[in-house]
């Protein structure tokens, strides 16, 4: 998926998810646009990844191997 980003000279592009990653983890990302909150997120004010929470369900990772008999 494209993502809509804004650079810090303000010029606008779109790039792949990975390369936004790669972007803000260099500094060259201003604002990108998250599709799912359908705005504009800004680097440094907003949150950018959730990190995840406490899950206290069935592990479903593993797979387990079920045999009739």
């Amino acid at each position: 998926m494209l993502m809509k980003v804004k650079y810090q000279n303000n010029r606008f592009d779109l790039v792949k998810g990975n390369v936004l990653s790669r972007f803000l983890a260099e500094g060259k990302v201003k604002e990108f646009y998250r599709y799912s909150e359908d705005r504009w997120v800004t680097v440094g004010r907003d949150q950018i990844r959730t990190g995840g929470g406490i899950y206290s369900g069935p592990e479903r990772r593993t797979a387990a191997i079920h045999t009739e008999q």
